[in-house]
């Protein structure tokens, strides 16, 4: 495991290096054509930068879900970070030119700010490990100190007056004020870089292999804005374009990061399921192989005692089958009907219930629906098997006036409708069939048999 961790941490190290190699070959290209001084379109800075504070806010929307997750203060940051990115730009260089304006001065240093701030807190992201137990809390605050230092820019900038040479911002004057803003936000972002690449050898995580890949391309756009810091509201330049794919990578990296963080979610909700399984069967045929045993040493009759022991051994050994059976059958290696079927057969394989499975291939399932579906059908033929005492269960997935219904329905003793959420059994279906926006029936009366319906959304 840790060599093929190292041979992906080499793999991305090498796209890394070429990467920075074609952007830098880039860069002299563009520096010595002259054509960093960008192109004069109508309203295509104003998109441009419309767009990177759309992305930047998502991004932030995203980090801040990770964080009220897994409270990890790196996630913390990154939502602080790209929320004052994302709202300052908008804020200072995106609604002053939307009534046809240029940019002034003002809100060209207030849009160079608020990157700094932005950068500074993604900067320190990386090298941030503590988990923060007041998730709620601390989010809040967050977002109080990025609202407030965004007014103390704009307060600094608009009142204060501070002579920052910003003639340079829209006339060709590359003033020193302006070279040293760009210049380090190209230093922050270089740290960011190499801190997620430090962070993606030592934790082997995709998300900081995307990060420090996003915070590579932001290093090159800042280093565009040192050569030509020009801020207008006219032109637009090459280190838009990129920072923009810069934040178009980090939503590919942040989206992929909360997909699996759901996957784990799944997986720890699948582990609990197999460890109760385990406990109300596996685990009560074992004991009861261990009181018999008890009972022979204490001198039972073994005439009497092997019947016992055998049934016991037998239960245990299905029961074990059965949950291996279980994890893999949704692990998403085989297409979902053959998993199905291929569960129901093993049920049905020592002749105590008989099971009709009928699938029709005209319905679709998404891949997270195909898990839940599976699960509700596993758990209610659980159900029929312990509880029941039937001898016929039905289990179909069809359409029906436009919607998908899964049924599971038998001829066994039934259950009291009156408290039809009574059952851990039942209660993990109604879950289940929740988090695929379903919704589960009960029809059960006693000795008739019961039916379990999920209706789900229409594909």
């Amino acid at each position: 495991m840790a060599s093929r961790a190292s041979d992906r941490y080499r793999s991305w190290l090498v796209g890394e290096l070429v990467l920075v190699c074609v952007l830098s070959l880039g860069t002299i290209a563009f520096a010595w054509t002259g054509r960093l001084d960008g192109y004069a379109f109508a309203n295509a800075r104003i998109a441009l930068d419309t767009a990177v504070a759309i992305v930047a806010s998502f991004v932030a929307i995203l980090t801040a879900t990770r964080f009220l997750v897994g409270g990890r203060g790196m996630d913390l940051l990154l939502a602080g970070g790209f929320l004052a990115t994302g709202v300052g730009t908008f804020a200072f260089a995106v609604a002053p030119v939307l009534s046809g304006g240029r940019l002034n001065t003002t809100e060209s240093w207030a849009a160079i700010g608020s990157c700094l701030f932005g950068g500074a807190l993604i900067a320190f992201a990386p090298f941030v490990n503590r988990k923060t137990p007041k998730r709620e809390r601390a989010l809040i605050a967050m977002i109080a100190l990025v609202v407030g230092a965004l007014l103390g820019i704009w307060f600094d900038v608009r009142f204060v007056g501070i002579d920052l040479g910003s003639s340079g911002i829209e006339g060709n004057t590359r003033t020193t004020s302006v070279v040293l803003a760009y210049g380090l936000l190209a230093i922050l972002a270089l740290v960011a870089a190499v801190g997620f690449g430090l962070r993606h050898r030592k934790h082997d995580r995709d998300l900081d292999s995307w990060l420090a890949l996003a915070l590579t391309l932001v290093v090159f756009a800042d280093l565009h804005y040192v050569l030509a810091p020009l801020r207008s509201s006219v032109y637009v330049l090459p280190s838009d374009v990129l920072r923009l794919l810069a934040y178009g990578v980090l939503l590919v990296g942040v989206w992929r990061a909360i997909n699996q963080a759901e996957f784990g979610r799944a997986v720890a909700e699948e582990r609990a399921r197999v460890a109760r399984d385990i406990h109300d069967g596996l685990a009560q045929y074992l004991f009861a192989l261990s009181a018999q045993v008890t009972m022979l040493k204490s001198g039972a009759s073994l005439d009497e005692m092997l019947p016992r022991l055998e049934h016991a051994a037998t239960a245990a050994q299905q029961e074990a089958r059965f949950a291996i059976l279980a994890l893999s059958s949704a692990s998403g290696s085989a297409p979902f009907d053959a998993a199905l079927a291929r569960y129901v057969d093993f049920l049905v394989a020592d002749g105590e219930l008989d099971v009709d499975l009928e699938v029709d291939p005209a319905v679709k399932l998404a891949p997270d629906e195909e898990i839940e579906v599976f699960r509700i059908v596993q758990e209610g033929l659980a159900n029929v098997r312990k509880h029941a005492g039937a001898q016929h269960a039905l289990v179909s997935i069809e359409q029906r006036n436009g919607r998908r219904v899964v049924t599971v329905s038998d001829d066994g003793s039934g259950i009291d409708t009156d408290d039809p959420g009574a059952g851990q059994g039942l209660k993990n279906m109604r879950a289940r069939a929740a988090t695929i926006e379903g919704v589960l029936s009960l029809r059960s009366s006693p000795g008739k048999g019961t039916e379990i319906e999920v209706v789900l959304r229409a594909a």
